[in-house]
């Protein structure tokens, strides 16, 4: 899944009773603790205390796997499990609602929305909220998790503290009009704080126990807490190390890198490079087949029997003129010989380009939107 929303695009938190599900972007910032937020982080000690949890379980779930006190068919399970609410983030939250890559029929939609409620890391507004203002003002204070303050705070160190307050500022210019006329949308937002305990936790422990005869403290932390926590940090990669390390084929002026070990983590999200060059791709990816895109896989499927429509993508020559025109070399479609005078080019760190966060973001430019191909097309209006 995600911007590295961003797969994340994405991230968690552990709702107090007096706090409402969706951080209100609006709260004035002399309300928050009398503290000012550009000034001074605030820790989210809570946060801390269950982030801490969380990975203590992630280590005991190994320990009983490796010590071989689960049963077989636990962690198989676990995995299982995991990847399908991986697709509720990377085809759903991320692909769908933030990036509005393709379209889907209420069927699809709806699954997505259960699968993204069992991976818990945020409803969907909120999700795609956060991970648009990711990609619109991308590595800046207004990035919820900014690479450039390193590896811990982009990977879990934005979760442990309050909101940078232009995260908030930009946050409220970021139309989400769309997401607030759909629906499944703002059901699932509305009863998240009780349907995912039951989804993301409660379930997968019971299943377990009720099918083969998991002891109920082993399929908790194994298929529950390691499956979980395991998840978290997958989806994190794409934040983080996707930020950092990799190649940049498309746009070398920016953070984000084409990572094949976080492609093959997250599912697909890995190729951050070309997502965030063409954020409404649907592949979010430049390769032709599946063996590190099994969103891709999942979404072609679903417009092969009508329930995904509208599939955006990119020309071949639209992306040879981006590799051409700004790209560090690394394309396979790059000479040698332009490799090498790509190597000894000094960097004037050229501004990227106008980033935008999706097919629906009014910055696109009409040339983007005249080149962008669209398969599966459906006439009918979307339901």
């Amino acid at each position: 899944m995600t911007t590295g929303t961003s797969l994340a695009l994405a991230g968690t938190y552990f709702a107090a009773k007096n706090k409402k599900v969706d951080d209100d972007i609006t709260t004035p910032l002399t309300r928050i603790s009398g503290k000012r937020r550009d000034y001074e982080w605030q820790i989210v000690w809570r946060n801390v205390l269950a982030f801490v949890y969380l990975h203590v379980g992630l280590l005991y779930g190994f320990y009983l796997i490796l010590t071989g006190r689960v049963k077989l068919w636990t962690p198989v399970f676990a995995v299982t499990f995991t990847v399908l609410s991986a697709l509720g983030v990377t085809a759903g939250a991320h692909r769908l609602w933030a990036h509005r890559a393709y379209k889907a029929r209420w069927p699809l939609r709806l699954i997505l929305a259960l699968l993204q409620t069992m991976a818990f890391q945020n409803h969907i507004y909120e999700w795609v909220r956060d991970h648009r203002v990711h990609h619109k003002f991308t590595e800046t204070d207004a990035d919820p998790h900014n690479a450039k303050r390193g590896f811990f705070f982009s990977h879990i160190g934005w979760l442990m503290v309050r909101k940078h307050k232009e995260v908030f500022e930009k946050g409220a210019s970021i139309d989400m009009s769309d997401l607030e006329k759909d629906p499944i949308v703002m059901l699932q937002k509305k009863t998240y704080l009780v349907v995912m305990p039951i989804l993301c936790f409660l379930l997968p422990s019971w299943i377990p126990v009720y099918f083969w005869g998991e002891d109920p403290w082993t399929s908790w932390y194994v298929a529950s807490i390691w499956r979980y926590t395991m998840s978290l940090n997958f989806t994190w990669l794409v934040n983080s190390a996707a930020h950092i390390w990799g190649n940049k084929p498309f746009d070398k002026n920016i953070g984000a890198t084409d990572n094949l070990t976080v492609a093959i983590c997250a599912i697909g999200e890995g190729w951050h490079n070309y997502h965030h060059v063409f954020p409404w791709d649907y592949k979010a990816a430049e390769l032709g087949n599946y063996r590190t895109n099994i969103s891709t896989a999942i979404i072609d499927l679903a417009a092969k029997y009508g329930w995904a429509y509208d599939l955006k993508t990119v020309s071949t020559q639209m992306i040879l003129n981006r590799v051409t025109r700004t790209g560090d070399g690394s394309h396979p479609s790059v000479s040698g010989d332009s490799k090498q005078l790509e190597e000894t080019e000094h960097d004037h760190h050229h501004h990227p380009e106008n980033p935008v966060f999706g097919w629906t973001d009014a910055d696109i430019s009409e040339e983007d939107r005249m080149l962008v191909e669209i398969t599966h097309k459906i006439d009918e209006n979307d339901d």
